[in-house]
């Protein structure tokens, strides 16, 4: 568009206006929508062996231990947290593969699979379980994926042992 630019106004975050008079000396308006939307970003913040975990709460569980072999005993909470930002309202999908064992049908139990919606633009995320009874078939490979729009953004493979 040829002319002099006399005014850009910002109406609201994502709507602008430019006003200009063209070569003919019409007064001509443009709307610019939208803004360049940031990327959101997840990193694997921790993982590993974590304190008990209140499902309930809002936090997160506390660190324990680092590591990617886990000395299991019934109670043990392993996994890691994400640290999400700029992802307010996207929506993350999840899977843990684990150890082959039995339903209370004697049917070998599928992978856990969820969704989860970020709640706001720097947002922690934790993922993982807690061993039950009977502990010796919970022993092994559990891998945890974590999706975003069809990506994976996040995947750890923690081993589980026996203490």
């Amino acid at each position: 568009m040829s002319g002099k630019c006399l005014v850009l106004a910002k109406i609201t975050n994502f709507i602008r206006l430019r006003i200009f008079v063209n070569v003919s000396g019409w007064l001509i308006l443009q709307k610019i929508v939208g803004m360049a939307k940031r990327k959101v970003e997840i990193e694997i913040y921790s993982y590993g062996e974590y304190a008990e975990w209140n499902r309930e709460s809002k936090s997160i569980p506390r660190l324990v231990a680092i590591t990617e072999t886990i000395e299991a005993t019934v109670g043990t909470e392993f996994g890691y947290v994400l640290r999400i930002r700029h992802g307010k309202g996207k929506r993350l999908d999840f899977r843990i593969d684990h150890p082959p064992f039995p339903d209370k049908e004697g049917k070998v139990t599928p992978p856990f699979t969820g969704e989860y919606f970020v709640r706001s633009n720097d947002y922690e995320f934790f993922l993982g379980d807690c061993i039950w009874e009977p502990l010796h078939d919970k022993l092994g490979n559990w891998t945890m994926t974590t999706w975003l729009e069809g990506k994976i953004v996040a995947q750890k493979t923690l081993r589980l042992i026996a203490k």
